[in-house]
């Protein structure tokens, strides 16, 4: 008779939490997952999936516009906000059947409730009350949208859980953040027509990414019609006749019929039981963990945002599957989280992969950069002035492209590719010597020639 009821059980059925079950099984594993909202997590349900098709719903606003500059004649054009909700619930809808069947096909089974740990090898279904054994138990909970509950009126606002489901399109939206989520939201809504105001206690948006794509998009977002607002943070939030009115810290008062919170994530660790079993989490409250996903109790490992490592779908995907490979595919590896290509999908979309050039120059003696700003094709036709911006960083020692950065159309797609040249660490003489691909975008990739010199820097 088998010691564990199972050999690895798994508290979330998101991006990471099943890639593992999946391999786990597939390895011979007898395996369990329990997730109490829906599977898929929070990319497939209410994060990246969702989010990327409200970003194409919200292009086609600039699509209709530029037509006419191509000879096509429009008339009559409208926007159905609950068309597209309900456009969204049937792909997500679709995709976590997707998730379900794969599970099942490999024998996974999946139980829709939470589960909390009891001991290093037991774990409690709490609306069951059951409690199964297992020799292994990931966590792979994820994160959770951040809120300043001391805040007056926090009450009032919604977060990125909700604003999907939002009963009526908002045309006044007042969104408070500065990262990936509040940036794309802000270009999704105004795209979409509304009027939108973006909030952010700092003094410039998209901390960590390339200085020139900040500057860059914020310049073309303004352009748009998108009023940023930097060094303020909300002190009040309060429900009037017309919607919501929020007071910032220089006492201006915005009105909205929704205020949406980016603020942040946090690792969804809480009431779990972590540390009654010495789990050790860091300040942040993430499950802190070695190269191989191990927490400082050796039964119990984590992956994804859960770790706070690097909070990307794909990074949680690729621990997941590291984690399943080591444990019980006898193939152990380690992931290496350098040159992580990331996307913003904010319009004109962001896509970048290595060092910026602030980080490059703290990292090397000698850095040379090559950056160019035009007008792409369609846009010249449509007769609109919104720029791309295509930057190269290059360790001059050795020749080597350390960062690629891209501000524009397909910046995403762009970037993916460029990200295999950075990894193979490719140099700028291999980017020269590849042919261009004309006429596109990304051929500017290849035709950069002229290094850029800062004002006040010597050339040469």
């Amino acid at each position: 008779m088998a010691k564990y009821d199972y050999d690895l059980f798994v508290i979330g059925a998101g991006s990471g939490g099943v890639r593992a079950a999946r391999l786990a099984a597939m390895s011979g594993a007898r395996v369990m997952v329990a997730e109490e909202h829906r599977v898929g997590g929070t990319c497939v349900i209410r994060g990246c999936v969702p989010k990327k098709l409200f970003v194409y719903a919200s292009r086609f606003a600039d699509d209709f516009a530029d037509a006419q500059g191509f000879g096509w004649s429009l008339s009559g054009e409208s926007f159905d906000w609950p068309k597209l909700v309900a456009a969204k619930d049937r792909e997500i809808t679709r995709l976590e059947l997707a998730y379900s069947a794969t599970l099942d096909r490999h024998k996974v089974e999946v139980f829709a409730e939470r589960a909390t740990l009891v001991s290093p090898h037991e774990v409690r279904l709490e609306n069951s009350a059951r409690i199964i054994t297992a020799k292994t138990i990931l966590v792979a909970t994820g994160g959770r949208p951040n809120l300043d509950y001391a805040l007056p009126g926090i009450e009032h606002v919604i977060t990125s859980n909700e604003v999907f489901d939002l009963k009526e399109f908002p045309r006044r939206i007042v969104i408070a953040g500065g990262g990936y989520i509040a940036v794309e939201f802000a270009s999704i809504f105004n795209g979409l027509g509304a009027e939108v105001t973006l909030i952010y206690r700092g003094d410039k948006f998209l901390r960590g990414f390339d200085e020139d794509l900040r500057d860059g998009l914020a310049a073309a977002m303004t352009a748009r019609g998108i009023r940023i607002i930097t060094g303020q943070k909300f002190t009040k939030i309060a429900k009037t006749a017309a919607g919501l009115a929020g007071t910032m810290s220089n006492g201006e008062t915005l009105e909205a019929d929704q205020i949406m919170f980016a603020i942040g994530r946090s690792p969804n660790t809480q009431g779990l039981g972590l540390e009654k079993l010495g789990v050790q989490l860091d300040p942040e409250g993430a499950i802190v963990v070695d190269n191989y996903s191990q927490s400082t109790v050796p039964s119990i490992y984590a992956v994804g945002d859960v770790t706070n490592r690097v909070n990307l779908t794909p990074v949680a995907i690729r621990e997941g599957h590291a984690f399943a490979d080591s444990l019980f595919g006898k193939k152990p590896w380690i992931v290496d989280y350098t040159t992580i290509p990331t996307a913003v999908f904010s319009t004109p979309e962001i896509g970048t992969v290595g060092f910026t050039e602030h980080e490059a120059r703290a990292q090397y003696k000698d850095v040379h950069v090559y950056k160019g700003s035009f007008r792409p094709m369609k846009v010249i036709i449509a007769g609109r002035s919104e720029k791309m911006l295509v930057k190269i960083i290059v360790e001059g020692e050795s020749d080597r492209v350390v960062g690629v950065h891209v501000l524009g159309p397909d910046a995403a797609e762009i970037v993916q590719m460029a990200a295999i040249a950075v990894r193979m660490r490719a140099t700028k003489a291999d980017f020269d010597q590849t042919m261009a691909l004309h006429p596109s975008a990304a051929e500017e990739l290849v035709t950069l020639r002229e290094k850029w010199v800062a004002p006040g820097e010597a050339a040469g």
